[in-house]
């Protein structure tokens, strides 16, 4: 995500935000390139995990929503969000980043791409908690290009839209599911929302997807497409 937003405008020196950050993987390169970092997560045990890392002092970290940060207005240059945002209410969310970027500020963010052989880390969701309402939103809306350019068409230009496909290995089944639980922002937040029973069912679709995509040594791997997006604050 920082190399993604320095294609538009260098990141050290300046303000910038990571929103869903997650374990803070993004704001921690951001704060290694030099950039005045904030690290904004709605979970905790997330934030409690990045403030542990290497170089984590060097970020301000926040537990609060993404799309309603109580941060100020216009106080950042840049805003990145590595596969966290594109799970919050789009609509709020957008309005949010707008209103934390200062005029001509760097908005740049990565998203799931829709993967029509199924993806371990996607389909047991909808498999198993079902389709959003049609009013409703999914991550993987992020990856398709017109929804991109429709959402961010009032507050945003130069909307520029990077695919690509990403690696995921794992040494077993149990190590992927021990990341989903544990360890990835949107599967402990999403994890975090359901009944103990849900929650087992979800777990148990997950080891069903994972198991697989395991080779005869039992390690996981799969391709995931993702998209890579960054855009200007209009104004």
């Amino acid at each position: 995500m920082v190399a993604a937003a320095e294609r538009l405008q260098p990141v050290r020196g300046t303000a910038l935000a990571d929103l869903a950050c997650g374990t803070g993987s993004a704001a921690l390169a951001a704060a290694e390139a030099g950039a005045e970092v904030t690290g904004v997560d709605f979970t905790p045990e997330l934030i409690a995990i990045a403030a542990e890392r290497p170089g984590a002092d060097a970020v301000r970290w926040v537990v609060a929503d993404a799309s309603d940060t109580g941060l100020p207005d216009g106080a950042f240059a840049t805003v990145v969000s590595n596969m966290g945002i594109i799970f919050v209410e789009p609509t709020s969310l957008v309005a949010e980043v707008g209103r934390l970027l200062a005029p001509g500020g760097v908005f740049a963010f990565s998203t799931w791409v829709r993967d029509e052989a199924g993806s371990p880390f996607f389909t047991p969701i909808v498999e198993t908690l079902g389709q959003p309402p049609a009013s409703g939103y999914s991550p993987d809306q992020w990856g398709d290009l017109d929804v991109v350019q429709s959402r961010l068409a009032d507050r945003f230009h130069d909307v520029r839209f990077e695919t690509g496909s990403h690696t995921w290995a794992f040494d077993s089944v149990e190590s992927a599911v021990r990341f989903i639980a544990d360890e990835s922002p949107m599967h402990v937040d999403l994890l975090g929302r359901l009944d103990e029973a849900t929650r087992d069912r979800l777990l148990d679709a997950f080891t069903a997807a994972l198991s697989a995509a395991t080779n005869a040594e039992g390690r996981v791997s799969f391709e995931a497409p993702y998209a890579v997006v960054t855009a200007r604050k209009t104004g």
